[in-house]
């Protein structure tokens, strides 16, 4: 890792509208990117396919909040079919779990049978919030842990929610690409503002979760 370069730093980057990535899990070099285009999932409008919602409602999985920060970075950066490689080394995981201690980078968590089967985790600067990775080793199990997480944000008055990349993952859910420039304008606006990520009780239920959503007809 970069001499001198720490949470602090990398929450600057993220200012900047830069985040880091390793060519793989077992590189030890850490390069800062900013594509021309961005993914966003614009929250005032997000559409939630009808067989997810079902997996919502019927709270087929348990979803915690921030219980097991740690487990979900190593989860995301461990090789899984269709996903041999991934862009997450040792340094990159001991950085974000420097942010998560700082109060800077949360966690959402699905539970089946007490076994943790997925997950996701990010980055929050004022109101927005930088998706980082998540994994999945249960049906629909990340799906349902970005429901929870987009339920968290708009309660807790975000205005960005930037996914970094495009994925088909992702579109179902009426995300989308914008330019660069669009991107930092709206950053810029997002981080000087104040968020709560813990707006939403720890409670919540899949049923709650979806009533409290603003979602595209």
């Amino acid at each position: 890792m970069m001499r001198g370069f720490g949470a602090d730093e990398l929450l600057d980057c993220y200012a900047r509208g830069v985040f880091p990535m390793a060519e793989g899990r077992d590189d030890p070099r850490i390069f800062l990117l900013e594509p021309d285009e961005r993914g966003i999932l614009p929250l005032t409008d997000v559409h939630i396919p009808r067989s997810l919602k079902k997996s919502v409602r019927q709270d087929i999985y348990d979803v915690t909040v921030n219980l097991r920060f740690e487990d979900v970075v190593a989860q995301c950066a461990t090789s899984a079919p269709g996903r041999e490689e991934t862009w997450i080394n040792d340094d990159i995981r001991r950085l974000y779990t420097d942010l998560h201690h700082l109060g800077h980078a949360h966690s959402i968590e699905c539970w089946r049978d007490d076994k943790l089967v997925g997950g996701l985790y990010g980055v929050t600067l004022g109101a927005a919030f930088f998706g980082e990775s998540m994994f999945s080793t249960a049906r629909d199990a990340s799906k349902v842990a970005l429901i929870h997480l987009v339920a968290r944000l708009q309660a807790g008055r975000y205005k960005l929610l930037d996914t970094q990349f495009m994925t088909e993952h992702l579109t179902q859910f009426g995300g989308q690409t914008i330019a660069r420039e669009k991107y930092r304008s709206r950053l810029e606006t997002a981080k000087i503002q104040d968020a709560d990520f813990m707006a939403l009780p720890l409670d919540l239920n899949g049923a709650q979760t979806l009533q409290s959503i603003t979602q595209k007809s």
